[in-house]
């Protein structure tokens, strides 16, 4: 799940300053789990931009607005509305805001949410950061705990060697993922030998993946 945080209103605000009618857009899927963009937060920031003089003319919440056909049957259910307002603000990751942009010209986007990490959930409102989207994943081999993301060093060879009564040196607050790894049984094939150093060819950007599976840089 991909973590967010609403822009500060002020913000959003100074954004919107030159604009009179807008529509908003929430997202069902890791927007609403987040808190940050699902039904109730979209009437909020209606309402508060409402008492600022920024009329709504359609407040909605897409399944998942980055599902660019899921975004091509809003804009052409409320083509008029659009073409009525001044611009769109979007509740969402960027990925939601590019997808607007994709399928949408000559409408200014506005993003009101900062993205943040991709998410583990552990319960109700309580979010951790367990993996870098890296494109090599080694988790076969440290018992299913990532320390490319849990290492702030990414060692992915044990630990640096600065931890002190098994608290990372980085983080004092956290325990040496490489403590809690080796607890938890580490994969015998890298006893003896060394985990390959990262294909960061893996991680360019920006990326696409074609319907046979391929992930490949794109322009």
């Amino acid at each position: 799940m991909i973590i967010t945080e609403q822009k500060p209103f002020a913000e959003i605000l100074e954004n919107l300053k030159s604009e009179k009618k807008i529509i908003i857009i929430g997202c069902g899927l890791c927007a609403k789990t987040a808190q940050t963009g699902g039904e109730k937060q979209v009437k909020e920031m209606s309402e508060k931009l409402r008492k600022e003089g920024v009329q709504t003319a359609v407040h909605d919440v897409l399944d998942a607005v980055c599902d660019e056909r899921l975004v091509k049957l809003f804009i052409n259910k409320h083509k008029e509305e659009i073409s009525r307002t001044d611009s769109i603000l979007i509740l969402s990751c960027g990925a939601g805001v590019q997808a607007f942009k994709q399928v949408l010209s000559g409408k200014k986007l506005h993003p009101g949410l900062n993205t943040l990490f991709l998410a583990t959930e552990k319960r109700l409102g309580e979010f951790y950061q367990f993996c870098s989207l890296c494109g090599n994943c080694v988790l076969d081999l440290t018992s299913g705990i990532c320390p490319v993301t849990r290492c702030p060093k990414g060692y992915v060879n044990g630990p640096c060697g600065g931890a002190k009564n098994r608290k990372c040196e980085a983080n004092p607050e956290n325990d040496c993922v490489w403590h809690i790894i080796f607890e938890a049984g580490i994969d015998d094939r890298i006893r003896d030998r060394m985990i390959e150093l990262k294909d960061h060819k893996k991680q360019f950007h920006p990326r696409k993946i074609y319907p046979k599976g391929k992930a490949v840089p794109h322009a």
